[in-house]
């Protein structure tokens, strides 16, 4: 990895396509996007560079933070599950309904050996849960803007494209001693400390990178991505500008060409300020 820098070591020239993460990166410690970055939004439309959120967050909870522009943006959501591309859904990918209830039947038998996990069912409408303990629906309704309580999730398997599991406890440990059977002919990745993502095999953010550069006529070398956590490592080789925050998962940072302060320092706001700074308008 290159030498950490607030405004970026490379060519800020050409770019067209900035994808960020959420969670971490552009949201501040209480969840909120910095007003700093509001300008640069109106910058990079108006030099026409595409701003594109990439989220594990349901589309519906990307399109609330930014519903001051409705519409106007694309999005990866689900971890690379959908992809939305200006109010249209550009791909999306589910998983089979037997996998999907298999699934909630694991956690199920964990939570009877004395763990504390809790499941969603995500599609593209919108998620589905079947606890409504408060504890656990604070935290669903922080990523699930469109949330749906049910008797029974195995009841409901069809068209589920991801698959987020809250653990009240460790989720790497989690990942490890409960779930990683699961992942074998799917991906699963922790997303944060108490999150773990199941989707198809092969969805990750980087699945919706690249289907926006195609459908953008973009390229690596003109692309920037921002990312902190381990399902932000495949989107980073999709771009020349990639940036670990400095909060980020070591093995995030070791991947990344670049560094930028972390999201409490508004570090997103600071490197493309920097970057917009030494794109010719």
């Amino acid at each position: 990895m290159e030498g950490s820098t607030a405004d970026g070591g490379g060519s800020s020239h050409g770019v067209r396509l900035v994808v960020c993460d959420m969670d971490g990166t552009l949201l501040d410690e209480n969840g909120d996007v910095p007003d700093g970055f509001w300008p640069l939004l109106d910058e990079m439309t108006a030099r026409g560079i595409a701003f594109v959120p990439a989220s594990g967050r349901q589309y519906q909870s990307l399109a609330r933070l930014f519903d001051a522009v409705p519409h106007t943006l694309s999005y990866v959501a689900e971890n690379g599950g959908v992809t939305m591309h200006r109010g249209e859904l550009l791909h999306s990918t589910t998983m089979e309904p037997d996998f999907v209830a298999s699934v909630v039947h694991t956690i199920r038998e964990a939570n009877a050996g004395g763990r504390g996990i809790r499941a969603i069912l995500c599609r593209v409408a919108g998620a589905i849960v079947e606890s409504d303990d408060p504890a656990f629906a604070v935290h669903a309704a922080e990523y699930c803007a469109e949330l749906a309580l049910v008797d029974d999730l195995a009841a409901h398997p069809e068209g589920v494209v991801k698959i987020a599991i809250y653990d009240f406890g460790n989720a790497a440990a989690t990942a490890r001693d409960v779930l990683a059977p699961l992942g074998e002919h799917h991906s699963l990745v922790v997303s944060g400390e108490h999150w773990i993502d199941i989707t198809a095999q092969g969805v990750n953010k980087a699945v919706g990178v690249r289907s926006l550069q195609r459908e953008l006529g973009v390229s690596a070398e003109e692309t920037v991505v921002f990312g902190d956590y381990l399902n932000d490592l495949e989107m980073l080789g999709e771009a020349a500008g990639s940036y670990a925050m400095a909060n980020a998962h070591p093995t995030v940072a070791a991947a990344a060409r670049h560094r930028a302060p972390s999201n409490v320092e508004h570090g997103v706001v600071t490197v493309l300020t920097g970057l917009l700074g030494r794109v010719q308008a």
